[in-house]
């Protein structure tokens, strides 16, 4: 009698765990009805507000970037640079190619999220939501649902790749180093891509 109890409870808690889990990351950020396009590293969704072709060239990903991390230049030419939505996705992915190039972690498997916000309101009430505070920075990389948040204002290589840098090492790292050894690496790695050629 009590070994079919126990069973009862364990089926219990089996089906239970996973609802709870479910409501956990449950979470809505808005984007349900965002646009997206889907690279190989990362998925960008992006408010209807938000143009495609803005963000390629604020992203200011070029030839030079291509050919860095070992990819095909045939189709950048200088109308490809100018924006669509499968040139921004493989404008991400390249820059997820430097960023792992300078930081020296490869993640073949990787992929993850860039959710680019309306405004600046919007990526706030995000931040305040997440942390229960007013936003220390325009963007923010969230670890438990491997997304980076942002704004078209924020959008740059720059910008960008330091976030980049903190989903890499949030995947590479079985522990994760101190906050403050994150920053420093990440910081290196927006150093680098500021960088004049």
């Amino acid at each position: 009698m009590p070994k079919s109890r126990f069973y009862c409870i364990i089926c219990l808690v089996l089906l239970l765990v996973p609802a709870a889990a479910g409501m956990v990351y449950g979470f809505d950020d808005g984007f349900g009805s965002a646009r997206r396009v889907e690279g190989k590293y990362f998925t960008v969704y992006y408010a209807s507000q938000v143009d495609p072709a803005e963000l390629s060239q604020k992203l200011n990903i070029g030839v030079e970037d291509r050919v860095l991390t070992g990819g095909s230049t045939e189709k950048w030419g200088s109308d490809y640079a100018g924006g669509s939505a499968d040139s921004l996705a493989d404008m991400v992915d390249t820059l997820f190619l430097r960023v792992s190039d300078i930081l020296d972690m490869h993640i073949y498997s990787f992929h993850g999220n860039i959710k680019v916000c309306r405004n600046e309101a919007q990526l706030s009430n995000l931040y305040k939501e997440f942390f229960g505070r007013e936003p220390e920075n325009h963007t923010l990389f969230v670890a438990d649902l491997n997304t980076i948040y942002t704004s078209p204002d924020n959008f740059t290589k720059e910008v960008l790749g330091h976030e980049i840098a903190h989903a890499i090492m949030s995947r590479y790292f079985v522990v994760q180093p101190p906050i403050k050894v994150a920053e420093v690496l990440a910081g290196y790695v927006e150093y680098q891509l500021r960088k004049k050629k």
